[in-house]
């Protein structure tokens, strides 16, 4: 047998479950505070939550993101406020999807989905325009030629975004802090730490109850 003992673990590996994915036809899940393509979400009555402010250009240490703001016209307002997003720019290209630019949002304009498939064919489509980052009218991502869409990527946007308030302190699990979304409505706030001296099923106190007392829209 000692010219066949090689294949031992070939021969038990045959009959074990198999863990491969069968990708591109299956897809493993990500996880939940995953960095992939960015979308522009709206709020539920369809207007969108960039005010273009800038904040996310500013604070882009890749440089990729061109944002300009216009004023709002009172009677066909596109956002709540003065101003929305006239232009809105990120070339994937230089992106290096660190998130900073959700976590400078004010208004959680800007999350990021599960998606990281691109295949360019020329560098202009790796520019993504305002048209094709804005969400539809069921709020789901805009599917593109060259993305590699499975139609569950952008169920849970940038998870972190709805994990513990300021200072990460755990009595704030649970709090809703973040305002609905188009076709989605208020999203779930995210699991995993716990109270240790608290209440669970009482909300801590000065803790924001929804994202109306939180000051969004």
């Amino acid at each position: 047998m000692g010219k066949w003992s090689g294949f031992g673990v070939t021969f038990r590996q045959m009959f074990a479950k198999r863990v491969t994915t069968e990708y591109p036809e299956e897809k493993r899940d990500k996880p939940v505070r995953f960095h992939g393509r960015h979308v522009l979400n709206r709020y539920e009555d369809g207007m969108e939550k960039c005010i273009g402010c800038e904040l996310c250009a500013g604070v882009c240490p890749a440089r990729c993101i061109y944002v300009r703001g216009a004023d709002n016209l009172p009677d066909n307002p596109v956002s709540p406020g003065e101003r929305y997003g006239f232009i809105y720019e990120i070339n994937y290209l230089r992106c290096i999807h660190c998130d900073l630019c959700v976590e400078a949002c004010p208004t959680e304009a800007i999350t990021e989905t599960k998606l990281f498939e691109f295949s360019f064919t020329n560098r202009q489509d790796a520019i993504y325009t305002k048209d094709e980052l804005l969400v539809d009218d069921q709020g789901r991502a805009r599917r593109l030629p060259w993305e590699h869409w499975m139609g569950h990527e952008d169920h849970d946007t940038s998870g972190w975004v709805r994990a513990t308030a300021p200072s990460g302190r755990a009595e704030y699990e649970g709090v809703v802090a973040w305002s609905p979304e188009l076709g989605f409505g208020v999203r779930e706030a995210e699991a995993g730490q716990t109270a240790a001296e608290s209440d669970p099923d009482a909300a801590p106190e000065h803790a924001p109850a929804h994202a109306d007392e939180a000051g969004h829209h």
